[in-house]
């Protein structure tokens, strides 16, 4: 039941290749049959066609010499069954090219949909979910592990069924033919069995290890290449280097103790396994010597004995990746497993042009309390300004807004229009949010594609007036190409200013109904917040609008403002009733004023 829930969703996706799967497998043992019948056909020449031995003896190969014209035929004409060998050789080669094709294409298909799977799946997490998991590490299992899997569906799958078909006829026959010799090939299976489950513990425990090192380096990889111009500007080069060297130094010695345990883990099954065949060519020499055995009977084992030793011997091998793989499949299982952002069936699509309102809101990440019993109102159709220091719970107002994390029950409530925000779809509740955030995220398209890339247009006039509006339709057209300049990896070769204005142009080009600017203009300088101000009062006249900021001149033109400190609602007001109150915000204003009076003679 565990393993069941575990790889359920991986049986699924199995589930719709399994025609391909079934192919492979019969494929394999009709393939395995035909190279069954290679030896016998040998046994049968060497004893009846060339020693004598009464046709009756050979069985299935005395009928087939019947049917062929008869045994003084086939001494006449030893072409033929040359002829045998190599039809039977030539039926297993074709059997095992239909067994891996369709084996090849039922696996590519099972890993194009968990790659799928996996990508639509990590779309729809919640915030929370990746927040608690590094990137690098969740990278690296839609990668190397699903890479891994795919090594064990197309090549370690059909080997265990192959080699166990392999030993269970070749067993079958041998005990057949002669239960003594037979013996002496059986004992040693149960031997390999039992060590190959010992160090596949060990190889599995091991290989765990190795995969979370691993991705703990990637992290710290993708984290490097991220902050790489902060890495720069305060010289953490020799810094990340030495994080670098212990994550790869960690990883190489997990690595030498898996190498050294397959080390021991394949020499000792090379041992069994040709103490196997020793056994079995000893007895059986013996055995021909004295009589008890024909030659083409000991051929016959012979031939058997090696063929089943290479599968033998490779099958610790192949359980030892097997159990590589099956940490793989579980740690992909981890990521299908997590339970992703649902709504109830026909949740509602109110409009969202109401009065937002946040009544007696308390969250905390974990065990650190973010809000405390907030609550005020952003009326439909007007600017609300939001001051708070940082950690003052100013962003968290906007993730509960927007239900990128979601309001537990009993800790308040959140509605737009008197609807609970938590009963709206989540879909529609964020298309008709406009988010500007204090780090906007770009991505690597054209300025007009990221402009775009929520409303999906297509049209430039509009884009432009977005953009003429957040005050960077001057900047993108001063560039080389226009708005079809290419924007780097998370927009780098855009300045901090002209990203946010990008961002603010996006949000405005979706014309929400409501919009929030979450710090959204830190990286401007104040002549510049006071024209994106005064152009977002005309572009987003009948949109509720919540400027969040740090800085009081952001924030004196709203409406109303809330002033948050220490996750609680410090006041309430306007530019002029606050600072007539002389609290938290009079003393902001003054030391930004004074600030800026300061620098602004220099």
């Amino acid at each position: 039941m565990v393993i069941n829930m575990r790889f359920g969703s991986l049986i699924e996706l199995a589930s719709g290749c399994k025609r391909r799967f079934a192919a492979a497998i019969l494929a394999s043992v009709a393939g395995l049959i035909m190279s069954f019948l290679t030896p016998q056909v040998v046994g049968f020449t060497v004893d009846t066609v060339l020693g004598g031995a009464a046709a009756a003896r050979a069985g299935v190969s005395g009928w087939l010499a019947e049917t062929l014209g008869g045994v003084e035929r086939l001494r006449s004409s030893l072409i033929i069954c040359a002829l045998g060998v190599a039809a039977c050789a030539a039926a297993a080669a074709a059997f095992n090219y239909i067994s891996r094709s369709q084996l090849a294409i039922g696996t590519e298909r099972f890993i194009k949909r968990l790659r799928d799977r996996l990508f639509s799946h990590t779309q729809r997490l919640p915030l929370e979910w990746h927040a608690k998991n590094m990137t690098g590490d969740v990278v690296q299992r839609c990668t190397s592990d699903v890479e891994t899997a795919r090594r064990f569906v197309s090549e370690q799958f059909i080997e265990v069924i192959h080699t166990v078909i392999l030993a269970a006829i070749a067993l079958a026959v041998m005990f057949g033919m002669n239960a003594t010799l037979a013996v002496a090939a059986a004992v040693f299976m149960p031997v390999i069995l039992g060590y190959s489950l010992f160090f596949g513990a060990r190889v599995s425990r091991r290989f765990r290890l190795c995969d979370e090192a691993e991705g703990e380096l990637m992290a710290t990889v993708q984290e490097n290449l991220t902050g790489v111009r902060v890495v720069r500007a305060f010289g953490r080069e020799k810094f990340e280097l030495d994080r670098f060297d212990i994550r790869n130094d960690a990883l190489a010695e997990k690595w030498i103790k898996l190498g050294l345990t397959l080390g021991v883990y394949w020499s000792l099954g090379d041992v069994i396994s040709a103490a196997a065949v020793l056994a079995v060519t000893a007895a059986g020499a013996y055995l021909a010597a004295s009589g008890r055995l024909s030659l083409g009977d000991f051929l016959i084992f012979l031939y058997y004995t090696l063929m089943i030793s290479g599968p033998v011997r490779q099958l610790g091998r192949t359980l030892s990746e097997m159990s590589k793989a099956v940490v793989s499949l579980r740690r992909v299982a981890d990521i299908l497993n997590a339970p992703v952002e649902t709504d109830e069936t026909g949740a509602p699509r109110p409009p969202l042009d109401g009065d937002i309102v946040f009544d007696s809101v308390s969250f905390a990440y974990g065990r650190q309390p973010a809000l405390r019993g907030v609550s005020f109102t952003a009326r439909g159709g007007a600017v609300l300004g939001i001051l708070g220091a940082t950690g003052a719970g100013k962003s968290t107002v906007t993730y509960l807004l927007s239900r990128l994390y979601e309001l537990p029950e009993g800790c308040g409530s959140i509605t737009i229009g008197g609807v609970d925000v938590r009963r709206i779809d989540r879909q529609y509740l964020r298309r008709n949010i406009g988010l500007v955030l204090q780090e906007p995220a770009l991505f690597s398209k054209t300025i007009f594609e990221n402009i775009d890339i929520a409303s999906r247009t297509g049209r430039l006039d509009a884009a432009r007036k977005s953009a003429r509006a957040a005050a960077i339709d001057s900047d993108i057209t001063a560039f080389k190409d226009g708005y079809d300049t290419l924007v780097g990896e998370r927009g780098v070769t855009l300045s901090g200013g002209q990203k946010q204005r990008v961002a603010i142009a996006r949000a405005l080009m979706l014309g929400a109904p409501v919009i929030v600017f979450d710090d959204s203009m830190s990286s401007l300088d104040m002549r510049t917040d006071a024209l994106i101000r005064e152009s977002l009062r005309r572009s987003t006249r009948g949109a509720t609008v919540i400027m969040i900021s740090h800085r009081v001149s952001t924030l004196m033109t709203a409406d109303s403002i809330v002033v948050l400190d220490g996750g609680r609602v410090a006041e309430t007001g306007t530019h002029g009733e606050l600072l007539k109150k002389n609290g938290i915000y009079r003393r902001v204003y003054d030391m930004q004023s004074a600030r800026s009076g300061e620098d602004g003679p220099s």
